[in-house]
């Protein structure tokens, strides 16, 4: 059975700091949520699971259209993590490794993606970080054999409790692409990305 490089996109947050739903907020001839979606269907992952939690049927009506599953969070108000474990719990057992998004990263190019996961092929390490800038960005690729350790860990210590306890198989991947760190939060951060498009 060939394993699968799938990705988990995060889009189950309230944007409490934005003051509107970010991700279906116009981003290019879309909506952030679309963009990020539409660069990863570009790369090399084999799949797309979308986490959504807050805003989830507006959102669907918008995503219903792209070639993704959906994973509904019921549990998005206790963080991040209760999210990924969402996506995670919710990928079939051909997986090889999660590429954890966040979906308001518009700015993550298909190249770097597939950058990443030519890095854990290439290497023996079970979680790939790139990095610009000597900062660690998204996509953060885990094998999919960490599965239960990320089930269990403490939701507010969050994923990178898993890159503490395995520092040994952590792996910096140097990407020239400051899109991997740039997020959305705040209107102000959205006017700054809308400049990149």
């Amino acid at each position: 059975m060939a394993l699968k490089n799938r990705a988990i996109i995060l889009a189950a947050g309230s944007s409490t700091r934005m003051g509107s739903q970010k991700m279906l907020l116009p981003f290019g001839s879309s909506t952030i949520l679309e963009t990020v979606i539409q660069n990863i269907l570009r790369s090399s992952v084999d799949s797309v699971t979308v986490v959504l939690g807050a805003n989830q049927h507006e959102i669907l009506r918008i995503i219903q259209p792209l070639p993704v599953e959906v994973c509904i969070n019921e549990n998005h108000l206790s963080g991040m993590l209760s999210s990924v474990i969402c996506g995670f719990n919710a990928l079939p057992d051909d997986t090889g490794t999660a590429l954890v998004f966040l979906g308001d990263q518009p700015g993550i190019s298909p190249k770097v993606t597939d950058r990443v996961i030519e890095a854990y092929n290439q290497s023996l390490h079970g979680i790939v970080i790139p990095i610009s800038n000597h900062r660690r960005g998204h996509p953060l690729l885990v094998d999919f054999k960490y599965k239960r350790e990320i089930v269990r860990l403490d939701l507010e210590k969050g994923l990178r409790a898993l890159m503490h306890h395995f520092p040994e198989d952590v792996l910096e991947v140097e990407v020239d692409d400051a899109g991997i760190l740039m997020d959305i939060d705040t209107p102000e951060d959205y006017s700054n990305a809308k400049k990149t498009v």
